[in-house]
C-alpha cells in the first residue's frame, strides 16, 4: 500500500520533534532495551511524576512509545518502544536512477574509487569519467582500493562527454569539475583531491570520506 509522502513528511517532523527534547531521548533510549513503568522511569530520570507524564503523552502522541497494562497488577502500566518507532527517522528512498555516475577532474582517483565502492552495496549501476581524464589510474588509488579490498573497475580514465548519458544521477566528487560545469546537475561532494599531496594518508581520508558519502546516499536512491 502507498503512503502519503506528505503524510510521512509529517510523522518523521513530530518524532523529530518529540526526540529533541534530552529527557525524552533518554525514555527513547531506555526503551530500546525493554519495557518500563512510570515508575522505573521516574526512578531513572529524576523528575517529577507530572513532568514525565507530559514527556509520556507527548512520545505517545508522535508514536514513539505506546502504554499498556501490567497483567499482574493492573493498577500498573509499562511503556514500551512502538512497533516501527525509529523507522524514517533519516529519509528514504526518494530519487530513482538508472545509473549513478560519479565525475572528478582526472578520473584517475576519487570518481574511480566511488564507483568501486557504489558497486559494492548497491544494485544501480555506476560508472565514472573525468573532464580532463588522466593517462592512468593513480597509484594511490589502487593502493588504497587493495587496502581496503575494493576493486577497482578495470577501466581506464574516460572523458565525460563518452560516458554520460541523459538520465544518469550525477555525483561529481570535485570542486574542480563541479565548478567548471555548473548545469552538470546531480549533486556534489567536496571531497579533497588526495593527489595534491599523494601520499597514503591523502588517500586513506579521500578513501574514508567518500566511503561514508556512499553509505549515506545509497539507501536514498532507488533502481528507475
Amino acid at each position: 500500500m502507498n503512503t502519503d509522502p506528505v503524510e510521512d513528511f509529517r510523522a518523521r517532523v513530530a518524532k523529530h520533534a518529540a526526540l529533541a527534547d534530552p529527557a525524552r531521548l533518554r525514555i527513547v533510549d531506555l526503551l530500546t532495551l525493554g519495557d518500563l513503568s512510570p515508575t522505573e522511569l521516574q526512578a531513572d530520570l529524576g523528575m517529577p511524576s507530572n513532568l514525565l507524564s507530559h514527556h509520556l503523552r507527548t512520545l505517545e502522541g508522535a508514536g514513539l512509545a505506546i502504554r499498556h497494562r501490567s497483567e499482574a497488577d493492573r493498577r500498573r502500566s509499562y511503556f514500551r518502544l512502538a512497533a516501527g518507532a525509529l523507522e524514517g527517522l533519516v529519509p528514504g528512498a526518494e530519487y530513482g536512477a538508472s545509473r549513478v555516475l560519479f565525475v572528478c577532474t582526472r578520473n584517475s582517483a576519487r570518481s574511480q574509487l566511488a564507483a568501486a565502492l557504489w558497486n559494492q552495496i548497491s544494485g544501480i549501476p555506476s560508472t565514472s569519467a573525468g573532464t580532463h581524464p588522466a593517462d592512468s589510474i593513480a597509484r594511490g588509488a589502487i593502493d588504497v582500493a587493495r587496502r581496503h579490498g575494493v576493486a577497482l573497475a578495470d577501466l581506464p580514465p574516460r572523458r565525460l562527454d563518452e560516458v554520460a548519458h541523459d538520465d544518469d544521477f550525477v555525483v561529481t566528487v570535485c570542486d574542480n569539475a563541479h565548478e567548471e560545469i555548473p548545469n552538470l546537475g546531480g549533486i556534489h561532494w567536496s571531497v579533497p583531491d588526495p593527489l595534491r599531496l599523494n601520499t597514503e594518508d591523502a588517500f586513506e581520508g579521500a578513501f574514508t570520506d567518500i566511503s561514508r558519502r556512499i553509505s549515506d546516499l545509497a539507501p536514498r536512491l532507488h533502481a528507475a
